[in-house]
């Protein structure tokens, strides 16, 4: 929810060591990964759909409290206390050295709800970052914080951090119990906290929601969202032709709504109109910046997504979905026996080659499935894949390290994530799976091993352009990895972490560009170079931007993707673009690269020999 400032310290202080002492009961089986697969971070689920502990994640249904919250009297008083509509309720564990990543949250839930923490077990370093403000919450302390904000949370201890976090729409009660509050660049003095002490008084009955949404969404609620949204674009020529299709949505909308109401008859109207919209908007939205820092795109599919209940639609949770636990091996195969996946696609190249725009058009296959976006969490959520438990000795993964429990496992958390171009899970047999992150060009024995029909996508962009893209993305701040990243004495780490980076602290960074895209690329060809005949389609970055429709037809007929859209005479700016594209911008820069081609020159020969192929 946008709140006015950053941060708010509600008038409560609860007792922080009772409050550990109930946390401390709980068995460590009860903590459960976060559904991204974020390393270091678990939550124990306190109030879930129907109070099923399992169903931690999901965030439409009666929310009730599970087992554990109602073996925990402090814990209830705390959340009386509130004197709100009670939402989802979790205990929410960052591990010593781990963070909550740099995010925005855009999604319909989040716009309607407001996140309470009460720290529990903390330590005076961990930094709570909001907007541009930055607070310690104190132990017992009670805070709420604007999610509309770019925020992160870092807990730079050996300790581990637990906070109590609380989803909630609020309530009357509650809002006094805000404007009573005190805003983070408000002085101390003259201001305190009531002391709620453990069995001080009986406690208030708990108010928990039954209602998470409407479908189809209200006439009125839609046309609130969508002005919200467009108020926080900065006025821009890219913005008026999104503003048209909105504006022509919304009417329409308003058409059904006063013709059929929530009559589920119509429900096929409000799919076909909704998914409609978002084909046509999606691509031109693409690449205009919220004044937080989101994209549009991104938020106005987060508001809308779940404008009309799908029946197969992924399970509305956290990052709009999870990867439940492993339940067996035979999970990967399903109910008739044929396997899960079938050639699925992954797309591999060098950082900033472009592959977030070739990944983003071709999921507009009515044939491809994806995640909704990169796989970093989904992978390295996995203990035995976590790069900082291996040390952070590199992104780098063989077929070493894909064991059939492994392997088995990943292919479950795939599945279970998987959505097609309309947000629709996939039925019985197998899919088509399409994905790209950057860091699995190290990873293609791993992924050749864990999917052994797999098809690779190499991405080629004249290495020069790379370069200058990848400077560009240090230098935002915006690529940051690994920014604690031990024994490094450079800038904060950007983009994947590549086999030897420890050699390169110290150097100016064009070199560390330079050695990071030269390793990657000579990690990557050997690999490539090694699948069986067929595994592998060149894409050239260059043909992509000339003729986007006869590269895309020629990239589907070699993968297999069916395609039924016009592509147009040009493509859209992709989602993770620092600056506009430009023909010859690399120039702006060449007077550091070109020392560097030299030093590359072998593995860039090589590189284009393979792509002229």
């Amino acid at each position: 929810m946008k709140l006015p400032v950053p941060f708010i310290q509600l008038p409560l202080l609860f007792d922080a060591a009772a409050l550990a002492a109930e946390v401390a009961a709980f068995d460590e089986g009860m903590w459960r990964p976060h559904p991204t697969g974020m390393p270091g971070n678990s939550a124990l689920p306190l109030v879930t759909v129907e109070g099923d502990p399992a169903r931690g994640d999901s965030l439409e249904g009666p929310m009730r409290p599970t087992p554990a919250l109602l073996a925990s009297p402090y814990l209830m008083q705390v959340l009386g206390s509130l004197r709100a509509v009670i939402g989802r309720v979790r205990l929410m564990r960052l591990s010593g050295r781990a963070e909550v990543n740099l995010h925005v949250d855009t999604d319909y839930y989040w716009n309607e709800r407001v996140r309470v923490h009460v720290p529990i077990l903390t330590q005076p370093t961990v930094r709570f970052t909001c907007g541009d403000a930055q607070v310690n919450m104190a132990a017992g302390e009670c805070w709420i914080f604007d999610t509309w904000r770019l925020h992160h949370v870092l807990n730079d201890d050996d300790s581990p951090r637990i906070h109590l976090v609380v989803d909630s729409v609020g309530g009357a009660d509650f809002w006094d119990l805000v404007n009573a509050g005190r805003p983070h660049t408000a002085p101390r003095a003259g201001w305190a906290a009531g002391h709620v002490a453990p069995g001080c008084g009986a406690v208030p009955e708990l108010m928990f929601e039954s209602v998470n949404s409407q479908s189809p969404m209200s006439l009125w609620e839609l046309r609130g969202h969508m002005s919200f949204v467009f108020a926080e674009v900065e006025p821009q020529p890219r913005l008026e032709p999104v503003g048209r299709l909105a504006s022509a949505f919304v009417s329409r909308w308003q058409t059904l709504w006063f013709r059929h109401g929530t009559n589920e008859t119509a429900l096929p109207e409000y799919t076909a109109l909704l998914d409609a919209f978002l084909r046509q908007v999606m691509p031109v939205a693409r690449g205009i910046a919220l004044r937080n820092g989101a994209d549009l795109s991104d938020a106005i599919l987060g508001l809308l997504k779940r404008a009309v209940r799908r029946e197969n639609a992924p399970a509305s949770s956290e990052e709009s979905s999870r990867s439940g636990p492993v339940r067996n091996a035979a999970a990967a195969k399903t109910a008739d026996g044929r396997d899960d996946f079938e050639r699925p696609v992954f797309i591999v190249s060098p950082p900033r080659s472009g592959s977030t725009l070739l990944f983003e058009t071709l999921s507009r296959s009515p044939d491809a499935y994806t995640i909704g976006g990169e796989s970093h969490g989904l992978i390295e959520g996995m203990p035995e894949l976590d790069t900082a438990a291996r040390g952070h000795v590199s992104n780098r993964l063989d077929e070493n390290d894909a064991t059939p429990a492994i392997a088995a496992a990943l292919r479950e958390r795939f599945r279970n994530r998987v959505f097609d171009r309309q947000l629709r899970k996939p039925g019985p047999g197998p899919v088509r799976l399409l994905e790209k992150t950057p860091k699995n060009s190290l990873r293609i024995p791993f992924l050749h091993k864990v999917f052994p029909d797999a098809m690779f996508v190499y991405l080629y962009r004249d290495p020069r352009e790379v370069l200058a893209s990848m400077l560009e993305a240090w230098e935002s701040g915006g690529f940051r990895t690994y920014p604690q990243l031990r024994g490094w004495t450079g800038p904060p780490w950007s983009l994947l972490l590549t086999p030897g980076w420890q050699e390169w602290a110290g150097r100016p960074l064009v070199d560390i560009v330079a050695a990071q895209w030269e390793t990657t690329t000579r990690i990557l060809l050997e690999d490539l170079a090694a699948l069986p005949p067929g595994r592998c389609v060149v894409a050239r970055y260059e043909a992509l931007l000339d003729n986007p429709g006869r590269e895309i037809d020629r990239l589907c007929a070699a993968v297999g993707f069916g395609w039924d859209e016009a592509v147009g005479d040009g493509l859209p700016v992709a989602r993770h673009t620092v600056s506009a594209p430009q023909e010859g911008k690399w120039r702006r820069r060449q007077a550091e690269i070109t020392p560097l081609l030299q030093r590359i020159s072998t593995t860039a020969d090589r590189a284009a020999r393979f792509a002229s192929r």
